[in-house]
Formats: structure tokens, sequence, C-alpha cells
């Protein structure tokens, strides 16, 4: 049995990049635990129904993968910067060695979304061996409509070398993406559910498996 954690900037990430490895990790008995990192608050312009909605769909979310404990951090969304690193690595710190988490699900390096950056600098922080000897895995996972609108430069590219068979999780793991109703779109939109399918055929394609979650594999200690 492995502890597994996934950092999601915000919620959706999770489901969208790890969905269906988490849900496997679920069925393997592992014990998983989620770090969100910024929340949605009245006062930076959320309507109230908006802001408890969507911790709702946090803790029902949260039920389906079969987290074991879910942290939050509660930084505005769409705010943080390299000044955020600060005080998010101490508490990201914090965290780790609470767990002693085996397999850390981080954010791409080079995703669109500004949060997602920052919070992979924060996470990759708290990953040196000699103050976490308890890691053992760090993959970095893809997150539609982040990683893919990404700028087209070499040293910001997504390269995917590490795959999970899904197939007999992505339909689990579309059922849960309908929880973030808000967030998802009709094809063409990117966070729409023709499109995490497509991809995932795409990513089980490349490795000959039905269905397939894409990651960079960043660190394996075999111990």
């Amino acid at each position: 049995m492995a502890k597994v954690i996934v950092i999601s900037a915000h919620p959706d990430d999770e489901v969208l990049g790890v969905g269906g490895a988490l849900l496997k990790h679920k069925e393997n008995g592992d014990d998983i635990y989620w770090l969100i990192v910024t929340n949605i608050f009245e006062k930076d312009g959320f309507s109230e129904d908006r802001v408890r909605t969507r911790q709702d769909e946090i803790v029902k979310v949260a039920n389906l993968l079969g987290v074991k404990q879910t942290y939050k951090l509660d930084y505005p969304t769409m705010t943080l910067s390299s000044s955020s690193l600060i005080k998010m690595v101490p508490e990201i710190s914090a965290i780790f060695q609470e767990i002693k988490p085996e397999i850390i699900y981080s954010l791409n390096r080079s995703d669109a979304h500004s949060d997602h950056r920052v919070i992979f600098d924060a996470v990759m922080a708290c990953t040196k061996s000699f103050r976490y000897p308890f890691i053992k895995r760090v993959l970095m996972y893809e997150c539609i409509s982040e990683t893919e609108f990404a700028p087209v430069l070499p040293e910001k590219a997504f390269l995917p070398n590490y795959f999970i068979d899904i197939s007999e999780h992505l339909e689990q793991k579309l059922e849960i993406m309908k929880v973030y109703e808000s967030e998802l779109g009709e094809h063409p939109f990117p966070r729409s559910l023709e499109n995490i399918k497509a991809l995932a055929h795409f990513r089980g394609a490349s490795v000959g498996v039905h269905y397939a979650e894409a990651f960079q594999l960043i660190k394996y200690i075999d111990k």
C-alpha cells in the first residue's frame, strides 16, 4: 500500500490529469491525499452560491476518488506569483512531512496558467531526498486547457514518458468530471468530455492500451 498525493491549483485539475490513475490507486488500496492550493471567495467577486457549490464539489469528488484527506491552502485563485513561494513552500513541506507520500503527482511546470507554474516550483522545492527521504516518485501531469496552450517552445514542452493504463477507469473518470459542471463545455471547448476521452484514447494508442493518462517522470528512486 502506497501513500499518494495529488496537487491541484484549482479543483478539476486532479480529475483532468490524474483521475484515472487515482481510481487505480483507490482500487489497489493506496492512501490518497489531495492538496488544493487556491480557493474562491466572495470578496474576490464570486457569488455566495458559487463559493458554496465549489466546496460541495470538492467534497463530492474527494469521496468518489477515495481521498483519505483533503488539504486546502486557500490562496485566492489567479493571484499566485514568485513572491507566493516564501509562504507556500513551508506550507507544502509541512503537509509532506505529515503525510510522508511516496508518490507525488504535480502540475506541469510550463502550463499556460501561472498558478500552475508557481505551484510546480513550490512542490519541487519540497522533494529534496535528504529532507524528504520517503519520496520515491515525482510525476508531472498534463491538464487539458492549460498544458496544450503553453507556448510552443522546446524548454516548455510536456514530454510524456510514463503512462498509466486507465482503460477500466475512464468511464468513471468522465462521470466524476461531470461534478464540475460549470467547468465543462461542448466540443471543441478544451474541457469537454469528448476531448478528455480523445486525449486518453491518443495516449493509450501511444503505448498499446485502449485509454491511458500520460505523465512526465521527474524522479524515480527504487528503494
